[in-house]
């Protein structure tokens, strides 16, 4: 039988990640340093649904000092998706902390924003609320 282990995104920042994902409700369940491999991994999920799992990857910098690999175009793998309870709310969350709305809740429903390293997560309200202020007349920003 098949069945949903996990997402893995590579990370440049993960504490920034981290705070970003926390915003929209997931949290840290468990984390695996490598010292040999010079990575660390990091498993976060949504409380009571810690089977359903983002895994962070951050590759340390080389050991000689030169700058890590740069990620481009985290939209080329397509988006992580999460439903909530309130997309009002958790848009207001994030909005609060900084985070750009690339593209707004104005039908109640979906919203897109993107991580600290540019990768598209899109959110989903769990039904439809109705069209709100200041969302609904919200324009994109940028691309999600």
């Amino acid at each position: 039988m098949t069945k949903y282990l996990h997402t893995m995104i590579r990370v440049t920042d993960p504490d920034a990640t981290i705070r970003f994902f926390e915003l929209i409700g997931l949290n840290e369940i468990k984390r695996f340093d490598s010292e040999q491999g010079r990575f660390t991994l990091i498993f976060l999920a949504a409380p009571g649904d810690e089977e359903a799992q983002v895994e962070l990857t951050h590759n340390w910098p080389p050991a000689d000092g030169s700058p890590g690999e740069e990620y481009g175009g985290g939209r080329n793998f397509g988006h992580l998706a999460y439903r909530v309870d309130d997309i009002y709310e958790t848009c207001q969350r994030l909005m609060d902390a900084g985070v750009t709305i690339n593209r707004p809740p104005r039908d109640g429903h979906m919203a897109f924003v993107r991580s600290p390293d540019n990768i598209s997560v899109e959110l989903l309200q769990d039904g439809h609320l109705p069209p709100q202020e200041p969302w609904a007349s919200m324009p994109n920003t940028g691309v999600w």
